[in-house]
């Protein structure tokens, strides 16, 4: 009897064991076939066997990694792109924003001076006005003006707005694996400054600025080893405007490494920079600036979520060691969470269709933005 019930026993286990190891297997060759099919849809080119097994270890470890974050029921959800067989290193290679070469400008920015002019002629009228016997009124007068001309700055702002869906944005770009994201933020920035001023969108050349944007031309940026918006803003005052993407097309994001500058296209007509605004480091000052139209700003981008970002509102871990240039192209609220919208340079594959959508509110890195996006935000004026 006891042979019996060790034999019955010897054989359940076998099988449940076998079933195991067809479960384990079941798993992995759907996990395989789920990788082939990323490599179809995304085009991925494949060099040789010890590339491909590089691309499937990274791809295995951030498909797990979607699949745990998911599970969380976030405010935002991970998904494959194009990047997903990336490691971080490789993935590195998108970034290019110089955060620790901007320097300190001044320029002006004759909506401020207005506000500014308003003011000190309201308070002028509390002093000429003062009453040494009612002190009150004149506090009361001084709070007035003050109130007076913030709501003009506060109050005027819509509660969203959407500028690709105003027609300001072109469609998303790809910087490829060239360092070249400040050049998309000024681009994006020219062409929505280029729109609310001539009501006309044209798509205006990052290869140009990536080409000709260096010291060796009067400018300060480094092709694909990075730059800054407001320097690629003054080039462009310098140049007396930029060409289109047409005529002088985007080249780096296959070769890796900026060109010759060319001298042959035409700039645009109108398309000087006149001059560019630094704005403040503050939700409603950035609501102010685009509610006037899209704005360039800095982020930190590192992030495997940022990375892997596929929809929803960002509310994820993200720093403020800036290194990645986009564009801000709106605000609004998704299912009570306010958030910026954000049209990003790696093509339509990547995030929401290219954009993606960061939280809005002073819980974001002490009030420096999600991601740090409000630290150094900026936009030309024509």
């Amino acid at each position: 009897m006891i042979n019996l019930f060790l034999y019955v026993y010897t054989m359940m286990y076998k099988i449940v064991v076998a079933l195991l190891m067809v479960g384990v297997a079941s798993s992995a060759n759907l996990r395989v076939d789920r990788f082939e099919q990323w490599l179809d849809e995304f085009r991925i080119m494949i060099h040789n066997n010890e590339h491909r097994q590089h691309i499937y270890r990274n791809w295995m470890e951030n498909d797990k990694y979607i699949e745990e974050s998911n599970s969380r029921n976030l405010t935002y959800t991970l998904g494959h792109n194009h990047l997903s067989g990336m490691d971080s290193g490789e993935f590195s290679q998108y970034m290019g924003f110089e955060s620790n070469k901007k320097e300190l400008s001044f320029h002006i920015d004759t909506d401020k001076i207005k506000t500014r002019i308003a003011e000190v002629k309201c308070l002028g009228g509390c002093v000429h006005d003062y009453d040494q016997t009612d002190k009150l009124s004149t506090v009361r007068c001084v709070k007035d003006c003050l109130m007076q001309n913030d709501e003009l700055r506060v109050t005027s702002v819509p509660a969203s707005i959407n500028w690709v869906d105003l027609g300001a944005v072109t469609p998303v770009k790809n910087q490829g694996q060239c360092g070249s994201c400040w050049s998309f933020s000024t681009t994006g920035a020219l062409e929505g400054a280029y729109f609310t001023t001539y009501g006309q969108l044209p798509s205006f050349s990052e290869q140009q600025l990536v080409d000709c944007d260096n010291r060796k031309n009067g400018g300060k940026d480094m092709g694909c080893n990075g730059g800054l918006m407001d320097n690629a803003f003054s080039w462009i005052e310098k140049n007396g405007g930029l060409c289109t993407e047409d005529e002088y097309p985007y080249t780096s994001g296959d070769t890796k490494t900026a060109g010759t500058c060319e001298t042959s296209c035409a700039v645009v007509d109108d398309s000087k920079i006149s001059s560019f605004v630094d704005v403040k480091t503050s939700d409603n000052d950035m609501m102010s600036a685009l509610a006037k139209q899209p704005v360039s700003i800095a982020i930190q981008a590192d992030q495997k979520d940022f990375q892997l970002y596929k929809s929803g509102v960002f509310t994820g871990d993200c720093g403020t060691q800036l290194d990645h240039g986009v564009l801000t192209v709106g605000y609004g609220t998704l299912d009570g969470q306010d958030y910026y919208l954000v049209k990003n340079s790696w093509g339509p594959t990547w995030g929401d269709n290219g954009y993606i959508m960061l939280g809005r509110g002073d819980e974001f890195n002490k009030g420096n933005g999600q991601c740090g996006m409000l630290m150094q935000p900026s936009y030309p004026k024509l």
